[in-house]
């Protein structure tokens, strides 16, 4: 039997995850940003997390010489900021209030958790490369709801 890579796509789908907008700058000092949903911790001690990025992005080569980024968990009323940073599009920050931290990626103070990290290593991983960010400093709203991502359309936390 043949291996089926868009059932494999749709079987992925059904693990429900958190939506992120990962941040960082370019060596010119341009904002890059990008939603992303392959988050999540590593380690406590060192404090590790990671996300990956399709080897294809236009931003690849930025996000590998920025030495830093920030991954920007969004609650469930920034579905928005999402869509936007999901597209190739000139001019996502355009209107958006940001700040920086540490590490000088974008920060959106008004998300649900913010991880400013630099970056720790960068490993293969197959067609995206995966990147381990140690966190130098990170803030979380423990009241706000997260936006959800399942079998490719947004949804809330319902309780």
């Amino acid at each position: 039997m043949a291996f089926d890579f868009r059932e494999f796509r749709n079987a992925l789908g059904n693990f429900a995850t958190g939506v992120t907008i990962v941040t960082a700058r370019s060596r010119t000092g341009e904002p890059l940003g990008l939603t992303a949903n392959s988050f999540n911790s590593v380690s406590l001690d060192p404090p590790l997390v990671l996300f990956s990025l399709n080897r294809q992005a236009y931003s690849l080569r930025s996000f590998e010489e920025a030495g830093n980024f920030a991954i920007n968990v969004l609650r469930d009323d920034q579905q928005d900021i999402s869509q936007v940073f999901a597209q190739a599009v000139t001019d996502k920050w355009q209107g958006l209030a940001f700040e920086t931290w540490e590490s000088g990626a974008p920060i959106f103070s008004h998300a649900l958790a913010v991880f400013d990290c630099a970056t720790h290593a960068v490993h293969d991983g197959g067609d995206h490369l995966i990147f381990v960010g140690r966190v130098l400093r990170f803030m979380h709203d423990p009241s706000g709801r997260p936006l959800l991502y399942f079998r490719g359309n947004y949804g809330k936390v319902h309780s």
